[in-house]
């Protein structure tokens, strides 16, 4: 069920920031999972729970920057706001280099702070679109014979039928029928989302 709702996940260490951000995030229609602790939300991690995370810079365990270092090896981590009191030009550059969304310092303005949640939240919702589209693309791949995952290859490259039966050893017509096979496998029915999917699944080839 979490998968199919969006949160704003909240990690700051003071209690009373916490409350007051719950209360306007929720103010404003938004549901809100809040952590006292960047070690409180690794634990509860959940990569297919979507959303943004609104994060603090200075905790006394681990700090937002070292929470935004963890979550850079998952491949669906929620996209990152930055929301402190403690504002270094060089904390800001380095969040915003490790792909953070935005860098805000307390107190900050209502009308930016809801901008950039949203933004964030309608990139983490394109990303899991593109997440969801890459993986069902690596399960059909993964349902095509060494056979046909090679025919594909040289089909990629821009090789014909023909070029491709005689570097494989083969005839013409078996190379029509591995290609109509990968064709239908991969739920295709051009050579131009042939080529597009692959680019999409990170596949290059060379034949």
């Amino acid at each position: 069920m979490r998968a199919h709702i969006t949160s704003v996940f909240l990690v700051d260490d003071d209690l009373s920031v916490r409350n007051a951000m719950v209360s306007l995030l929720q103010a404003h229609g938004l549901r809100v999972e809040s952590y006292a602790s960047a070690q409180e939300y690794i634990h509860s991690y959940d990569p297919d729970a979507a959303g943004c995370l609104l994060l603090d810079l200075m905790m006394p365990d681990r700090s937002g920057l070292a929470l935004q270092k963890i979550l850079a090896h998952h491949d669906q981590a929620p996209p990152i706001l930055f929301l402190t009191g403690h504002a270094y030009v060089s904390d800001a550059v380095q969040a915003l280099k490790g792909g953070a969304i935005e860098f805000l310092t307390k107190p900050v303005d209502e009308t930016v702070l809801m901008l950039a949640i949203r933004k964030a939240l309608i990139l983490d919702a394109v990303n899991r679109g593109k997440f969801k589209e890459l993986a069902n693309i690596r399960k059909r791949l993964a349902t095509l014979t060494p056979r046909e995952r090679q025919v594909l290859g040289y089909v990629v490259a821009g090789k014909l039928n023909k070029q491709t039966a005689s570097e494989l050893g083969t005839v013409e017509k078996t190379i029509k029928v591995h290609r109509a096979h990968v064709m239908e496998k991969l739920e295709v029915r051009s050579l131009a989302r042939l080529i597009q999917i692959s680019a999409i699944a990170g596949i290059s080839f060379t034949a």
